[in-house]
This record gives C-alpha cells, sequence and structure tokens, in this order.
C-alpha cells in the first residue's frame, strides 16, 4: 500500500498534470506563463492575466489573430492547448458622459458598457449587438452616438413620445454611412460625412433639421453648438450655421465678418468664433456672451476658447485671460484677475471657470455653489495637471494620480460629484476623469479600475456593470 506521504505525491502530481500552462507576452508588460486547470474557462485565463499585468482591460489574441472573447468557454474548447502562446494587448479606455449616464470603450473595440439613468442612455442592451470596432462616442442630454470603423453609426438613449434626444437615428440611417465626426448639442446629433458634407437628427427644436442650409453644408471640416442650434466650419475658413436663431441658428448680421474662422465655441445661446488673426467675433443672445463689445479691444492674439453657460472666457497667446458674458455665470473675472496669468487649461461648470496655471495651482471664479470659490482645497490644488465637471462641481487631476473636488455643496439633493470623501481612498493613480453634466464623475485608474461617485442615479454608481467590467 502507499504510505500517506506517496498518495500525497501522487495526488500532487495528477494535480500538476491536470494543470494548463499559457505562455502570455505583452508589449512593454514582458513575458509570463500562466498556468490553471485544464477545466478553466477562458474567462479564468483573463482575470489572471489581468492581475498578473495589473490592467484591467485587455484583450488575449492567439497567434492566428483569433482575439478570446467567449469567457464561459473551456479553454479546451477555444482551442487552448498546454504551452500555448498568447499575446495581451492593453486596451487604453475611454469615457463619454451624457446629462446623467457614462458610456466607457476603448477605440477598436467591440463593446460599450453604460450605466446610469436608462432614460439618459444609461442601458444600451438593445444595441450592444451592432458594436464592431468603435471609433468614437458622443452624446447629447440623453442619448450616445457611437461612431463605428466602417463609418456607420449606432446609437441609443432617451426616444420618448415628448422629445426627442437622438437617440434613434434611423430616418436618417441611409445617410449615415462614411462618417468621420459627430457633434453635438442638448437633443440633436450633427455627422461629418467623409466628403465633408452633414447629416443632421434629433429633436427640430433643438437644431436637428439642417435642410435650409444643406447645399451650403460642403467641405466641412468641423462643428460646434450651443443648446438648440449649430455652427459649422468650412476648409475656407467660412461658416454656415442652423437651429433655433436665438441659440445662435442665425448669423447673419456677422456673417461678413466670419472668414478665415479657425475655431468655435459655445454657451447655452451664443457663440464665439476665433479667426486666423486671433480676433473674436461673436452671436446670439447678448446675454449669454454673444455681445463681446465692450471688451473687443482686449480680444487679439485669443488662441482658445471657453463657456459656461451663459459666459465665455478666452485665453490669449500671452496666457492672459479675457472674459464677458454673465456675471453671475462667471462673465466677470474681475476679482482674481491679477492672478489670471500664464493659463494653460480652462474648464467650465453651468456658471464658473477653473483655470490650470503654468505652475499647476487653480484659480477659479463664479457662485460658489457651482465650484467657483475653491478656497476650501486650495491648499491641496498643487501640480494639478487637468480639470473635469459636472454642473456644478470640479475634480482636479494632480501629477501623482491622486483627486482633488469641490462645489455643488449647498444643494441637498445631490452633491454633483463635488464630495469624494467616500471614494477618496480608491481615487489613486487616476489617468482620466469624466463628468455627467447633473451630477457625477467616473475616474479610470492605471490598473484600469473604474471609480464613480456622485449622485447616484446620474451614474455616480457603477454596481449594476460590475461584472460588465471585469471581464471587458
Amino acid at each position: 500500500m502507499f504510505s500517506s506521504r506517496a498518495l500525497f505525491f501522487q495526488d500532487l502530481q495528477q494535480r500538476y498534470d491536470a494543470m494548463i500552462r499559457i505562455n502570455v507576452t505583452s508589449v512593454g508588460g514582458g513575458d509570463f506563463q500562466l498556468s490553471l486547470p485544464e477545466s478553466s474557462k477562458v474567462g479564468d485565463l483573463k482575470i489572471l492575466a489581468q492581475q498578473s499585468l495589473g490592467q484591467e482591460f485587455l484583450d488575449l489574441v492567439t497567434v492566428q489573430g483569433q482575439m478570446l472573447m467567449n469567457f464561459s468557454e473551456s479553454l479546451q474548447n477555444a482551442g487552448l492547448q498546454d504551452g500555448e502562446i498568447l499575446t495581451a494587448i492593453v486596451r487604453q479606455v475611454k469615457l463619454t458622459a451624457s446629462g446623467r449616464a457614462f458610456a466607457l470603450w476603448y477605440c477598436g473595440g467591440n463593446k460599450v458598457i453604460t450605466w446610469g439613468s436608462p432614460d439618459f442612455g444609461g442601458d444600451n442592451s438593445k444595441v450592444q449587438h451592432l458594436f464592431k470596432d468603435v471609433q468614437d462616442v458622443k452624446a447629447t442630454l440623453a442619448a450616445f452616438c457611437a461612431i463605428l470603423f466602417d463609418g456607420s453609426v449606432v446609437t441609443w438613449g432617451d426616444t420618448g413620445p415628448d422629445a426627442d434626444w437622438g437617440g434613434d437615428s434611423s430616418v436618417v440611417k441611409d445617410r449615415l454611412k462614411k462618417v468621420r465626426e459627430v457633434e453635438s448639442n442638448t437633443a440633436a446629433f450633427a455627422a461629418i460625412l467623409e466628403d465633408g458634407s452633414v447629416v443632421s437628427w434629433g429633436s427640430d427644436e433643438f437644431g436637428s433639421d439642417s435642410s435650409q442650409v444643406q447645399d451650403q453644408l460642403h467641405d466641412v471640416n468641423s462643428i460646434a453648438a450651443t443648446e438648440a442650434a449649430f455652427a459649422a466650419i468650412r476648409a475656407d475658413g467660412s461658416v454656415v450655421t442652423w437651429g433655433d436663431p436665438d441659440f445662435g441658428g442665425d448669423s447673419s448680421k456677422v456673417q461678413s465678418q466670419l472668414k478665415n474662422v479657425k475655431q468655435i465655441r459655445g454657451t447655452e445661446m451664443a457663440f464665439a468664433a476665433i479667426l486666423a488673426d486671433g480676433h473674436v467675433i461673436t452671436w446670439g443672445h447678448k446675454d449669454f456672451g454673444g455681445d463681446s463689445s465692450h471688451v473687443k479691444s482686449q480680444l487679439k492674439n485669443v488662441k482658445e476658447v471657453h463657456g459656461t453657460a451663459a459666459a465665455f472666457c478666452a485665453i490669449l497667446t500671452d496666457g492672459s485671460v479675457v472674459t464677458w458674458g454673465d456675471s453671475a455665470h462667471g462673465g466677470d473675472s474681475s476679482a482674481v484677475q491679477d492672478r489670471l496669468k500664464c493659463v494653460e487649461h480652462v474648464a467650465a461648470t453651468s456658471s464658473a471657470f477653473g483655470v490650470v496655471l503654468a505652475d499647476g495651482s487653480v484659480v477659479t471664479w463664479g457662485p460658489s455653489d457651482s465650484g467657483g470659490d475653491s478656497l476650501a482645497v486650495q491648499d491641496q490644488l498643487r501640480n494639478v495637471q487637468r480639470l473635469a465637471t459636472t454642473s456644478r462641481a470640479f475634480a482636479a487631476l494632480l501629477s501623482d494620480g491622486s483627486v482633488v473636488t469641490w462645489g455643488g455643496s449647498d444643494y441637498t439633493f445631490s452633491n454633483f460629484g463635488g464630495d469624494s470623501s467616500g471614494v477618496q481612498d480608491q481615487l489613486k493613480h487616476v489617468t482620466q476623469i469624466c463628468g455627467a453634466l447633473q451630477g457625477a464623475f467616473t475616474a479610470i485608474t492605471a490598473d484600469g479600475s473604474v471609480v464613480t461617485w456622485g449622485n447616484p442615479v446620474c451614474g455616480g454608481d457603477k454596481s449594476q456593470v460590475e461584472d460588465q467590467l471585469r471581464e471587458f
């Protein structure tokens, strides 16, 4: 009879023989070997690879170029044998947000994970099978649009009887081919095709009907939007506008000045265009930044323009700032003007501006309940790289990967993402942050972890898609 020691080693040998060894190579991550039971599934293999690389989002590809996608399939049925060689491709995930939902994806992927309010695009289960080689994702307030590699699009979101937010593109489906780029406003999308023409859809009240200017929409390079209108820049630097006239859809009063336009930005109801010579032309509702006459002499050598709901902030080439529009929405920066030097980055909530200076510090202005007062966290705002926003809160990404948030604290309904204390211990080595307009943030860390906070109904709670995120 075998001794207990011999039986132990026999059992150990049987266990070892029942293991399958997979060799994995990854770009920048080196080579390593994984050992797991032959009865394991592809999903088990992926989790082990994720743990070994410290990366949440990756694909495993065989030497034949086959991507392992069926995570419930056994290793044997997937054709994986002992000594198999696989390549691990780490995916750089991206985030897009509507008003109350998030979409997580990566370029070239065949899946988009969404969470948040279903009425705002948080549920894409009905179109999940249509995603193939996703290139980009854009959003209105309550709908999403994904551009695929073949130039077609997939849309989803609220298409209820009371309002069309752009989630249903069936009316223009036959025209949505060879799409190069998509822009959006509150409830409409405008797609630029490879030939420079434009196709728009969504709510008629928000500029989805571009038929009256369709003959002018050729050689289009880019499109900007207000809440209910669009402005297209053509290759020759001219501009074509459409949508609600009260929201900037009518540029006839300044049309002769709109030449050699390089960039356009919008508030809710006005546009600002930067010309090649650095001057700025504005139009639309005067109380929303459409009238810049009182700062016209200062608007020279402008390189960027950004907007809140009703005010603009221009960065000049020397790093200084000029603001105009409604003072209650950030249009008056006089209280901090002496600090607005060497500005490198601008972000805006609905009513406040925040800028990052060359030394990594931050200056804010506007209503305190919209993030305009950052005094409480000012000592933490050092070595800031970027700012992300919701409608009433800021999130600062620091160079060490940590995050500082503020704003929106005066609202009992939601903190709008300004309070991240509940997840602060998870906000380490963060690489990107995205804000959903009506009250939540999502952050991605270096290892691919997803961290959410803010109003749960606005995407601040990702618990419903935890399993999908693990399999992504």
